[in-house]
């Protein structure tokens, strides 16, 4: 997808800046890219990975004990703090999980866009909108390095 179609689709982004990072890829998606997998698309449907004891539904619950289960636990604040990782859950109008992006060591967040390119973001804002909503979850864990 060009950056123009990447900037319709998200009108935040250009303003609050932003870089692809890599091509499009089908093989993984937002929720596998946050935990640092590249290799499967975690969804939860039949024919796509889903971490075990996780309950198969797109529901917050499920999103954040995917989370848990990865060590993390829920905070208040999207700020860098040194020594931690932190990744941002997006809901659409109905507080669906509809996106998750990973902030990387300079405070900056990468996300994956569904089948599209992996991009790097400035603010969480930057993806906020009509096609993925609103952040409404931050959860943090200790971290000796990014994914």
């Amino acid at each position: 997808m060009s950056a123009k179609n990447l900037e319709n689709l998200f009108p935040n982004l250009k303003q609050a800046g932003y870089r692809i990072t890599s091509q499009a890829d089908v093989d993984y998606n937002c929720v596998a890219w946050a935990v640092g997998d590249t290799r499967q698309w975690w969804e939860p449907l039949p024919g796509f990975y889903w971490p075990p004891g996780v309950e198969k539904e797109h529901s917050l619950a499920a999103y954040i004990r995917i989370f848990v289960i990865h060590g993390y636990s829920p905070c208040d604040a999207a700020e860098l703090e040194p020594n931690y990782q932190k990744i941002a859950i997006y809901v659409d109008a109905d507080g669906i999980p509809s996106h998750v992006a990973r902030q990387i060591g300079d405070g900056k967040w990468t996300s994956k866009i569904g089948e599209l390119e992996d991009i790097e973001h400035n603010t969480l804002g930057a993806l906020e909108g009509e096609a993925y909503g609103i952040v409404f979850q931050i959860m943090k864990r200790k971290s000796s390095a990014n994914p």
